[in-house]
């Protein structure tokens, strides 16, 4: 096992690298722990202090038995359909071997700061939607929000029963290389990437158990749960038991997968645009029994697509009337519609100060330093830089229109600075940020690669609830910042550990077996198994029958057409970026 790490820290940097990556497995040589990113090394191994009983239990395998490991992980994803989209291309997600570990005091403070975060843009979406004080105080820039691209005018006055616009969110976060925890970004319109939480754990579960060695690993299999429990809490007044549904554009979108297996867990009907039509400011199901009324969608499309009579009238993906129905009360989208304007990534740059603002406190949690471009003396500075730093769209995701400065060619540059100078706007720039190293395995052994980290948030209206771990993303080529699946990046299964368990070591086979079953606990077998959570749920409410459903498209291969178009259109927007 060994001879895979030989050679680990040795590959010469790319010329943009000006300092020494964090690595989160082994410290570079003299580096000690500092700050909140710094954990203890453990003299006997060189590895920090959370991956000592993993790197022992990495150790009983040889280089052979890891590559055959690691093809069966890559062959049980092929069979289960876990995919992602490259060019058009469904390719199985790459889950690397070895896991990513946060200790369980590093996960305090990670989830102490995406919980104050959901809770800042909670307030200033409403706020946003509704009163507009910090607008008025001079926080944030009323222009800034009017020329936001996904500021929706039709979200005014829409509100829940329950106050929550934030049900789901997605806090991209990295480590700098102090071991900094900062934010990259914050989605909270329609973040995806959580199936892959899920299926990287019973896929490691099921294929590497050892692994599971006498490390107490918090699991994350009750997900889907407090997902379902969160959208019934949302539920119109009155509604004692509602309908739940998963709102997917269908089978040609990139995410497809995870809309299918949350629907799964949750025990809920997915459904699409051509199952809902909406009858006396109500939504309903057309079922084999009749049609029956819906109470939450968890929508799973662009805020575009929802709504032909309020968005895009060209659109087959959502339902004529939604709107009307969200205005009235009668159901609930989560997450809200108009949640994108805080994933601006403009408006992240005042995050800090909402947090201040709406929560009088300090921001737990740094963001990464940013220029704002539209100010005149941050774009004359970008402008003189531009071959040193990272220029990014704001409303782009995926890693797509991203520019990293040291990397472009002089006419790349040359194309930018004429962008910039058109639509200052339109763009941030940041300083080339090293991201944190994990080792991964690729062609020639175990090498460091850049990786970050989505923690999933759920809000019911009373707490905010961060999963354990969330979706570390890495960046396979070497050198490679950015890690987004579009642009060939893979996965690791992420372990938040508490204190190693005090029971007796069992080095037997059936010992190993025994640790890791506990370890992993029943709620991990429910997803092997695809156990469901939600018990078969029906509408608490007597609500009347509507008297007619909606008329069946006369051109039943036109429209199909037009979906799968807008299937493919979608896919390639934030809100269904898979990851």
């Amino acid at each position: 096992m060994q001879t895979l790490f030989d050679g680990y820290g040795s590959r010469s940097l790319p010329r943009r690298h000006t300092g020494q990556p964090w690595d989160e497995m082994f410290p570079a040589a003299g580096a000690g722990a500092d700050g909140h990113g710094g954990e203890a090394v453990d003299r006997a191994t060189g590895v920090r202090e959370p991956y000592r009983e993993l790197i022992a239990a990495l150790e009983l395998f040889d280089d052979e038995e890891v590559r055959a490991r690691t093809e069966a992980l890559a062959s049980s994803y092929l069979a289960q359909g876990v995919t992602f989209d490259v060019g058009g291309e469904e390719r199985p997600f790459p889950l690397d071997v070895v896991p990513r570990v946060v200790s369980a005091d590093d996960w305090s403070y990670v989830q102490s700061g995406v919980a104050q975060r959901v809770r800042a843009l909670e307030a200033f979406l409403a706020d946003v939607y509704g009163a507009r004080t910090a607008v008025h105080d001079g926080v944030i820039p009323a222009s800034l929000i009017s020329s936001s691209t996904h500021f929706h005018r039709q979200a005014a006055g829409v509100t829940g029963p329950n106050g929550v616009r934030i049900h789901v969110a997605g806090i991209d976060i990295i480590r700098d290389e102090g071991g900094v925890w900062r934010v990259l970004e914050d989605n909270v319109r329609v973040p995806s990437g959580v199936s892959y939480v899920l299926s990287n754990r019973r896929a490691i579960a099921q294929t590497l158990p050892e692994l599971f060695t006498s490390l107490r690993v918090r699991p994350v299999a009750d997900y889907p749960e407090r997902l379902l429990q969160t959208l019934r809490a949302a539920a119109p007044r009155g509604v004692s038991d509602p309908t739940v549904v998963v709102l997917t554009p269908g089978v040609f979108n990139s995410a497809y997968y995870e809309h299918s297996l949350l629907a799964r867990l949750m025990g809920v009907e997915l459904v699409e645009g051509r199952d809902l039509f909406c009858s006396g400011g109500r939504v309903w199901m057309h079922t084999t029994v009749g049609p029956t009324r819906v109470d939450v969608i968890y929508r799973r499309v662009d805020d575009e697509f929802l709504d032909p009579l309020s968005f895009r009238p060209d659109s087959v993906l959502g339902a004529p009337g939604l709107m009307l129905a969200a205005r009235l009360g009668n159901v609930t989208i989560a997450n809200a519609v108009g949640n994108g304007v805080a994933d601006d990534k403009l408006v992240y740059t005042y995050v800090p100060d909402l947090i201040r603002y709406y929560l009088g406190e300090e921001p737990i949690l740094p963001n990464v330093d940013t220029w704002r471009l539209e100010e005149p003396e941050a774009l004359a500075e970008v402008l003189d830089r531009l071959d040193e730093v990272v220029v990014k769209p704001v409303d782009g995701s995926g890693g797509k229109g991203i520019v990293v400065g040291p990397d472009a060619s002089r006419a790349q540059l040359e194309a930018l600075r004429t962008t910039l100078l058109a639509d200052p706007r339109g763009w941030i720039a940041q300083p080339v940020v090293m991201l944190s190293t994990s080792p991964t395995l690729v062609e020639d052994g175990f090498r460091p690669r850049h990786c970050d980290l989505r923690p999933f948030a759920i809000n019911d209206g009373e707490d905010v609830w961060v999963l354990p771990g969330g979706l570390t993303r890495v960046a396979l080529p070497e050198g490679q910042l950015v890690v987004n699946s579009s642009q060939g990046g893979g996965s690791k299964d992420t372990w938040v550990i508490d204190a190693p368990s005090a029971a007796p070591r069992d080095g037997t086979a059936g010992g190993i077996a025994a640790r890791a079953a506990t370890s992993t606990a029943g709620d991990e077998a429910a997803l092997a198994t695809g156990r469901l959570v939600g018990a078969e749920l029906g509408n608490g409410e007597d609500a009347h029958t509507p008297f007619m459903s909606s008329p069946q498209d006369e051109d039943v291969e036109a429209r199909h057409q037009q979906q799968q178009q807008q299937q493919q259109q979608c896919r390639t927007r934030d809100g269904e970026d898979p990851c």
